[in-house]
């Protein structure tokens, strides 16, 4: 057999084995499987050379591979024009004793790479095995290409999965707490941030509200730097930020926050508000990650928008327009399950005394004013379970949920002594009180009618004072 034909067959034997690879490679959708079984070939077919897998990307983890993230800025010009140009690049070492190929991984799209050859010797690779280990960095590149697709596409649809399922659940009329708590759950297991945090605008933008579902930290004054700066940014630019790698130079004694995203909340084209992710490690989240919050928040805008609605018009039905105190059937409500899962409670029926006088002197307005100093004051001398109501015209109502008789007692005589110390016009109250336990055989209705008496008995007696009523009527 001469030369010629022994240079014959072995070219065919390379395309058959070319064949078999690109096969081997096409059936791999799997990017890290594939850059193995590439590595393994590579071993197989040029055992006596070195190579590397120059790559654009380097996201996965390859600690038994010979794979080098490309860098733009690198000293070797040869592999970044192969990767520029998508031609193969060839030259020697320094020393001249071996050959270097650069053969970029090209697919129909983009240039995934280089693959990079270093032979055993200069002479090692003749016209035609350059040929062939250009075409094996294509069949590679294509394979690349469908495993990149692949996985993205996956990807994709495991996202909108996601953020359909996330959608749904927040649709389903939760509470604002419910809502946001929900969302910064997937968030941060969706993502793995470190901190996120939600924050409302309030009076036209002055000051922003921390909303429920943000982590600890940004209820501490360390955040404070971070929530200035990306408010204001919010607001002049309106637009989602993305930093890599945040300058920290102005921040001491706090932990830092390289990564950061920021998406504002959009709803009907008005800024609602904004939402913070960060993480310590600088560009923590990827591009990928970052639409992945756009669309999270883009969804949860609408939910927040409606759970808020929501809760106003909750706190609308049960509030008293005017002086903000809680309407009689809440108070109605509230006692009456007080009285079933109690064991004690005290009720005060509080009254202006002569407001008729004051709308005939003063007018209606003053009238309205008078009633909202009243409702002040109440409200910040109860503590947080005590329900202050107005129930109904100059009557207001108090109840004081497992308070024993004598210090319900005291609380109506705190009141009548600081609203006829601080109101203006100068105004007295009086009030009856009446109390109840789980030894007597009581009902609502009783604890109301025992107070009302105790109410008439003050507005007889001289007003401006306080009439406790139990089983038998005593004045105080």
């Amino acid at each position: 057999m001469d030369i010629l034909e022994c240079d014959l067959q072995w070219q065919i034997k390379r395309y058959k084995q070319l064949i078999e690879i690109t096969e081997t490679l096409h059936s791999s959708l799997d990017v890290e499987n594939l850059l193995g079984e590439l590595c393994v070939i590579l071993k197989e077919l040029y055992p006596d050379s070195s190579f590397s897998l120059l790559l654009s990307q380097d996201t996965y983890s390859h600690n038994e591979l010979p794979i080098i993230e490309l860098e733009y800025d690198s000293e070797n010009i040869a592999a970044i024009k192969a990767y520029g140009s998508g031609e193969l690049q060839f030259e020697y070492s320094a020393t001249g004793d071996h050959a270097i190929i650069y053969a970029p991984l090209k697919g129909k799209q983009v240039t995934y790479g280089v693959l990079q050859v270093v032979s055993a010797a200069a002479d090692e690779f003749d016209e035609f095995e350059v040929e062939f280990i250009c075409l094996l960095a294509s069949a590679a590149g294509c394979s690349l290409e469908n495993a990149y697709l692949y996985q993205q596409s996956r990807q994709e649809i495991a996202n909108l999965q996601f953020i359909n399922e996330t959608s749904h659940c927040l649709n389903s009329n939760l509470r604002l707490v419910d809502t946001m708590t929900y969302m910064s759950e997937k968030i941060i297991s969706s993502i793995d941030a470190q901190e996120v945090g939600f924050f409302l605008f309030t009076n036209e933008h002055a000051k922003v509200k921390i909303l429920p579902g943000s982590t600890p930290y940004f209820y501490t004054p360390q955040a404070k730097f971070y929530i200035d700066y990306l408010k204001g940014k919010i607001e002049r630019e309106k637009n989602p930020l993305f930093i890599g790698d945040f300058n920290l130079q102005n921040i001491k004694n706090t932990p830092r926050y390289h990564s950061i995203l920021a998406v504002p909340m959009i709803h009907s084209e008005k800024l609602k508000g904004f939402s913070i992710v960060m993480h310590q490690k600088p560009y923590f989240f990827s591009f990928d990650t970052f639409k992945l919050l756009q669309s999270l928040i883009h969804h949860s805008s609408l939910a927040l928008t409606n759970s808020m609605l929501r809760e106003e018009l909750e706190h609308m039905i049960i509030t008293d327009h005017l002086t903000k105190l809680y309407s009689r059937k809440f108070l109605d409500e509230r006692i009456q399950g007080s009285m079933k899962e109690s064991g004690e409670g005290t009720f005060i029926l509080l009254d202006i005394d002569n407001f008729k006088e004051i709308n005939d002197t003063y007018g209606h307005q003053v009238g309205d004013q008078v009633l909202v100093q009243v409702a002040k004051l109440i409200k910040n001398n109860i503590r947080g379970e005590d329900i202050g109501a107005r129930w109904g015209g100059e009557e207001l109502a108090l109840y004081l949920p497992g308070v024993p008789l004598d210090k319900g007692a005291a609380v109506a005589e705190r009141l009548v002594k600081k609203i006829a110390e601080s109101s203006v016009p100068h105004i007295t109250v009086s009030c009856g009180v009446s109390y109840w336990n789980k030894e007597q055989d009581d009902a609502y209705s009783y604890l109301f009618k025992r107070a009302d008496e105790a109410l008439y008995i003050a507005k007889g007696t001289g007003k401006n004072k306080v009439v406790i009523q139990k089983q038998s009527i005593r004045v105080c």
